[in-house]
């Protein structure tokens, strides 16, 4: 947390009225959406699949390197866009007005290792309602880093930058296992509790169909190019998981967005919610290809502000919200893409590092960012917060 509060000029009125003008975005878009948005999505998941299969059938011939170049593209931006514009857009609910049983979010399941029922909950209902809030927010620091210089530091910290790149290569299973709450369920009492076993082996057998499907199917498929097709596959999951990691880093956690004390969030109003989801994001400026690759999670701040709105107008939406930053003297953090990923992992290794100076706190902040940086400094693997 900032020794300054960025929000401090603002009155209690101020911050409810913000809330309503929020309030009246988001209805607006909801009274529009209609056909055009509908024929998007079919559009997008048409290409996608299209995509995702003539890559595949190229890299049946991956033993040339032409074939294995091309179809390895063609399958990492597949599975970009299944993960980022597809599969957490419908999760999220923000096609179910739709109506349509193919494209909801209680019959999607995606091309991740994360079963959907089990990430919802954890991102949709956890994450999204306790928003950058030390000790509540798992996603903030994927329960493996320091997040903010008032907690206190642990030798342990020091290796953050490294388990930080091992979770971007393997990001899809620290979102597994973040979802499971793993750190905290490898106490041997934790582990025989019937709903974590359950919970547990669904993980396992969503593991193994995504096994099954990339490292052995295909594969075999592919004959004499077995091998190559099997780097080809790997390849593509790593691009897909470094790249979802980098972008939900720069909506997260770059130099300027906001943590909150648990006890902040008592009583929270709506118009306090709003605002404490915007100074707990960060976006991504650059063209349309970037916001369509990103999942439209370049409009970090409007995605956190409105979850269920349908993306593809997260860019219109983006106007108004900066005009009322504007209006409210408040900060939109945002930048390039380089800049925002340099800014992210700068702060990585600046809080793997003891604080320069003593920071002066309150016996209960002392208190509840003990119990957090307690938290974080147990091993293993956090997940998405998008």
């Amino acid at each position: 947390m900032t020794a300054i509060d960025p929000t401090a000029h603002l009155t209690a009125e101020q911050i409810e009225e913000l809330g309503r003008e929020l309030d009246a975005i988001r209805d607006e878009v909801i009274a529009s959406r209609g056909e055009q948005d509908a024929a998007y999505i079919r559009k997008v998941i048409s290409a996608q699949r299209k995509l995702e299969l003539v890559s595949r059938g190229v890299l049946l011939f991956s033993i040339f390197p032409p074939a294995w170049l091309l179809g390895t593209a063609g399958l990492s931006v597949a599975k970009i866009m299944d993960n980022m514009e597809i599969g957490h857009n419908i999760l999220h609910g923000q096609w179910d007005w739709m109506r349509d049983p193919k494209i909801h979010s209680t019959t999607w399941e995606w091309d991740h290792v994360s079963p959907s029922e089990q990430w919802k909950h954890s991102h949709n209902e956890l994450h999204h309602t306790y928003t950058n809030v030390i000790g509540k927010d798992n996603d903030l620091g994927y329960g493996i880093m320091r997040v903010d210089e008032d907690q206190k530091w642990h030798p342990f910290h020091l290796g953050q930058p490294l388990w930080n790149l091992i979770n971007a290569c393997f990001f899809e299973y620290g979102i597994a296992a973040y979802d499971l709450e793993l750190g905290k369920n490898l106490h041997k009492r934790r582990r025989k509790n019937p709903e974590f076993r359950a919970r547990a082996k669904a993980v396992g057998r969503k593991i193994r169909k995504q096994v099954l499907k990339d490292y052995v199917i295909h594969p075999l498929l592919s004959g004499p190019s077995f091998l190559t097709t099997l780097a080809a596959t790997f390849t593509a999951n790593l691009v897909r998981n470094v790249w979802t990691h980098s972008v939900i880093m720069c909506g997260h956690f770059p130099e300027g967005v906001q943590v909150f004390e648990r006890r902040s969030i008592k009583g929270e109003t709506r118009g306090q919610w709003y605002l404490r989801q915007m100074m707990g994001s960060a976006n991504i400026s650059g063209s349309r290809a970037m916001h369509f690759m990103t999942g439209n999670l370049s409009h970090q701040i409007e995605h956190h502000l409105f979850p269920d709105l349908p993306s593809n107008r997260y860019a219109e939406v983006a106007v108004k919200v900066r005009a009322l930053f504007e209006k409210y003297e408040l900060e939109y953090v945002t930048g390039p893409l380089p800049k925002q990923v340099f800014s992210a992992w700068h702060k990585v290794f600046r809080l793997s590092l003891p604080n320069k100076k003593p920071r002066v706190k309150t016996p209960d902040r002392e208190q509840e960012l003990v119990a957090a940086a307690t938290a974080a400094s147990r091993p293993g693997l956090g997940g998405e917060g998008v």
